[in-house]
């Protein structure tokens, strides 16, 4: 592994973090304070983290050079095609395991957000964030 790859590992493992800690503890707010249920939450605390997530990992853990409105467009919507499909995959976890399975859903959270960041960093470093040659 070369440095700048291990450098964006890192940093994606920090971000991460802090994705996980704000989908985390936005999902406790939502479901403690304003008594949502267990989906609803999901999906409001997914769309806040996902949007703090393409900002940092745009811009500080892959360093997209992509600059044109077109494939700045495409990263988008591919960075949010790949988060929907995993978004889809936690609410699944949330259903089956919290809401099904009677699992503690803050246990059941954290776990489900760890399955998701290792597939969102395979995704982001493989198809998302590459240089779009054509596009800029």
């Amino acid at each position: 592994m070369n440095i700048k790859t291990f450098r964006a590992l890192m940093l994606y493992g920090i971000f991460g973090v802090l994705t996980t800690i704000l989908n985390i503890l936005t999902y406790w707010v939502i479901t403690r304070i304003f008594g949502l249920s267990v989906i609803t939450s999901t999906v409001i605390a997914w769309v806040i983290a996902v949007l703090f997530a393409y900002i940092t990992n745009r811009k500080y853990v892959f360093h997209s050079r992509n600059s044109s409105i077109i494939a700045v467009f495409f990263e988008a919507v591919y960075f949010f095609g790949c988060r929907v499909a995993t978004g889809i995959l936690d609410v699944a976890i949330m259903y089956l395991f919290a809401d099904l399975m009677a699992f503690n859903d803050v246990i059941t959270k954290t776990v489900s957000n760890i399955i998701v960041i290792i597939l969102n960093y395979i995704a982001s470093r493989m198809f998302i964030f590459t240089d779009k040659e054509g596009l800029r």
